[in-house]
């Protein structure tokens, strides 16, 4: 599909759009992205003012900030455009039972919203419908989401599972597990921590210095991404708190597809020196369209990833 960012956005160049997301991101590579959030009690009544879930027209909440701030970038990369979006820690009608893994938009069969404005719909649906528990507990939904991954052919599709979560976990060792479990798949997962919380329990989970192990085993690579909101919330500025986030919680994600894509024996296009120089000059532009989709009229037939340079946009 075509995307673009305007200036009021991260550019593409700044998160996915390098040379090692390019070169192993398949012209056949989909991109996808599902959402998880928290509705436990801890998050305060979504009508209280100064509550995490609490929001207004001018003052979104920090879970909506931070669901827009990294949907409408991953969004670019998704070609269908679906996101299924799912809630956890809350009693859901009409039997008012706790679930762990429940469709925002209350549709058992279909939890896809279309879009990440559709997703903001579905959560808005959730706050008005549903009452909030807990435990906060991440393995249903990871492993949700993993059974999903299981599923895709090697190299075809590769999934982002963003968890937004006020708290500590309460199912921390099968959390551990699932995670352990998913690492050899295609699939990263990134943690947005909202609110004043202790967040010392994610950042265990964040592989980044010693990696995750469960019941003897270690991850066979790091597949998780966790960053606090308040390190990147500007209280002046709305845009630029999204700005900020996006940056942070997608800089790992090439990285983690490239690791896959090696994992699995997947070697990255071969470009000629005439595309590669072609393919830097496009870098460089202030704004760039990027069609990484077979659809794409561009694409038929090339077998390549193709960035095609635009005017950038009015301001």
């Amino acid at each position: 599909m075509a995307a673009h960012l305007d200036v009021d956005r991260i550019r593409i160049s700044d998160i996915l759009d390098d040379k090692r997301f390019k070169s192993f991101g398949r012209p056949w590579t989909e991109l996808s992205c599902c959402i998880a959030i928290d509705f436990t009690a801890s998050n305060g009544s979504p009508q209280v003012p100064d509550t995490l879930h609490y929001s207004t027209v001018n003052q979104p909440s920090q879970y909506a900030m931070a669901l827009q701030a990294v949907g409408e970038v991953i969004s670019d990369y998704d070609s269908d455009n679906l996101f299924p979006a799912f809630g956890f820690g809350a009693c859901v009608p009409p039997d008012n039972v706790v679930s762990h893994c429940f469709p925002l938009n209350g549709h058992i069969d279909n939890p896809y919203c279309e879009g990440i404005q559709g997703a903001m719909a579905a959560y808005a649906h959730s706050l008005r419908t549903v009452k909030f528990h807990g435990p906060t507990n991440f393995a249903p939904i990871i492993n949700t989401v993993a059974s999903i991954a299981r599923q895709t052919e090697p190299g075809s599709q590769y999934s982002i599972l963003l968890i937004l979560t006020d708290g500590i976990i309460s199912d921390l060792p099968q959390t551990r597990a699932a995670i352990v479990n998913a690492s050899s798949l295609p699939l990263s997962i990134i943690i947005v921590g909202v609110g004043p919380a202790n967040f010392d329990e994610m950042e265990e989970l964040d592989g980044d210095e010693i990696r995750l192990t469960s019941r003897g085993r270690a991850a066979v690579r790091d597949i998780v991404q966790f960053v606090p909101f308040r390190d990147f919330h500007d209280a002046n500025s709305v845009q630029e708190s999204k700005r900020r986030l996006s940056k942070a919680v997608l800089a790992e994600i090439p990285d983690q597809l490239v690791s896959y894509m090696r994992m699995q024996g997947i070697r990255p296009l071969r470009l000629s020196k005439a595309r590669a120089r072609r393919e830097n000059t496009s870098e460089q532009r202030e704004s760039s369209d990027i069609r990484c989709h077979p659809s794409s009229p561009a694409l038929s037939g090339t077998g390549e990833v193709h960035v095609v340079p635009s005017a950038p946009p009015a301001l």
